[in-house]
């Protein structure tokens, strides 16, 4: 579904990505993993079309996306869960939703408002709630349904659990698992390998702007030098 193919990006005169190469397939959950600073957030950026790439391809279902604009690239169904959350705060619940409503690509049933409140229900409890007196867990939570009303085939989530209590990591977790059993196509970035271990099928480990290693949870668990050498601290 989604390409990256040898991709160079960053800021001003600072290159970020080098030769960035990843792929997500259908139905697949893969992962970006890796120091802070290494560039999963820029290639995020990237595919998103908040940062132009300055050289290579990215494909989504073969069709290039390099010049479109992010509003663009949303509709051709990318749906990204920011790190920060990045909610509409001087709207309500049920305005930030219906703020990104789009009817799904297909004939299939999609995300409505019923769906992500029985997938959320603390949404459903505070939907004339200002965004801003949420909680950070339940501004997740929002952030994630945000995303889910533009129905998208990719979901991107970057840093979704971050600063999140353990147990509302277990909720957002649980969420993904379900949309992974839905057959949700999801890119994510986490520091959480013990808990994405069960959820994700291949990671990409991330290191100065280029995937260095990708595999299972199970054979990075067999190679502990990897994880040493390119996430301990």
């Amino acid at each position: 579904m989604l390409v990256l193919d040898a991709v160079d990006a960053g800021y001003d005169s600072s290159q970020v990505l080098s030769g960035m190469t990843l792929s997500v397939g259908a139905h697949e959950v893969v992962s970006l993993i890796g120091r802070n600073g290494m560039g999963k957030s820029t290639t995020v950026r990237t595919i998103m079309g908040l940062l132009p790439a300055r050289r290579g391809r990215i494909l989504l279902d073969g069709r290039d996306l390099a010049g479109l604009a992010p509003n663009r690239i949303a509709r051709m169904g990318i749906g990204l869960v920011p790190e920060g959350r990045r909610i509409f705060g001087s709207l309500s619940v049920e305005e930030n939703l219906l703020a990104t409503a789009r009817a799904p690509s297909t004939s299939a049933s999609g995300w409505s408002i019923d769906r992500v409140h029985a997938l959320f229900p603390r949404l459903r409890e505070r939907r004339t709630q200002s965004a801003r007196t949420l909680s950070g867990g339940e501004q997740q939570m929002l952030a994630i349904a945000r995303a889910l009303m533009t129905n998208p085939r990719l979901l991107v989530l970057d840093e979704a659990t971050e600063g999140l209590a353990p147990l509302i990591r277990g909720e957002i977790w649980a969420c993904l698992q379900m949309l992974k059993d839905e057959g949700q196509t999801i890119l994510v970035i986490d520091k959480n390998l013990d808990e994405m271990a069960m959820l994700v099928d291949r990671h990409h480990i991330v290191e100065k702007g280029r995937v260095v290693w990708q595999g299972t949870p199970q054979e990075l668990d067999a190679r502990p030098e990897v994880a040493q050498r390119f996430l301990g601290v």
